[in-house]
């Protein structure tokens, strides 16, 4: 019997699921954009403002998402630049996208090496390399988040800082939003979930309680994400990093395989 026809949900804040769906239909598979957190301006954008005037200060900028430079980069004082040599640090390739679309030069753009997780762990294995006693970094984000990479640069002598970009928030699900539940839910085994985040897979979690994913596909971004899936209830998961190319090829595998 042929495989059923995959729909691939994608999971990602608006502004990064519809490049996603836009490039998963145009390499022939069925895309949908189901955000699953909403991105959302920080009320004050004096403190981004002030860090602009201040970037000369720091050693290295580190964003942690696409949403952490778009946020940024839109608080931008008129006239001013980004300092040429300040390193602008990426976890994977739609941050690095995303700084290069803002005019950061890609010689100062650091991310993990192709063959690594992109992760705060394989952008630290690129950092470490550097001289970081008595530097500054600022580390741009939204309202909380994980502070590993900022303990390894503060255990390597940097000062650090923390500047709040955006907030994130869980979604409002609209009637076709609602739709695109339902019917996952009805016919798991036709759709496949695309997370990027854990954050994510709690908000679904949440706005499905009672749910049986058991027999649903789930494509996860990195070991954390896959373990909140699974926590969720998903236990059809493969763990892929979020370059597109080898995504395409979990989706492909789905494909192929016997229903």
């Amino acid at each position: 019997m042929a495989p059923p026809v995959l729909r691939v949900i994608v999971t990602r804040p608006l502004a990064q699921a519809r490049p996603w769906v836009d490039a998963l239909l145009a390499a022939g598979i069925d895309a949908i954009a189901l955000p699953l957190i909403e991105i959302v301006a920080v009320d004050d954008l004096q403190p981004l403002r002030a860090a602009w005037q201040q970037l000369h200060n720091n050693a290295l900028v580190m964003f942690v998402s696409a949403n952490a430079v778009l946020h940024f980069f839109a608080a931008k004082p008129a006239g001013t630049i980004w300092p040429a040599g300040l390193a602008a640090g990426s976890t994977g390739p739609g941050t690095s996208t995303a700084l290069l679309d803002a005019d950061v030069p890609q010689v100062d753009i650091v991310q993990p090496a192709t063959a690594e997780p992109l992760d705060s762990e394989s952008l630290w294995a690129e950092l470490r390399r550097r001289d970081w006693h008595r530097r500054r970094a600022l580390i741009v984000r939204g309202e909380g988040g994980r502070d590993w990479l900022a303990d390894q640069l503060r255990g390597a002598g940097a000062e650090v800082d923390f500047l709040a970009a955006y907030r994130r928030r869980a979604p409002r699900l609209d009637l076709a939003a609602q739709a695109i539940v339902a019917a996952a839910q009805a016919r798991p085994q036709t759709h496949c979930w695309l997370f990027s985040s854990a954050e994510a897979v709690g908000h679904l979690h949440k706005l499905t309680s009672g749910t049986d994913w058991s027999t649903s596909n789930a494509v996860a971004s990195h070991p954390r994400i896959a373990d909140a899936a699974r926590a969720a209830g998903f236990a059809r998961v493969q763990v892929v990093d979020g370059r597109f190319d080898n995504v395409l090829a979990a989706l492909a595998s789905l494909e192929s395989a016997p229903s």
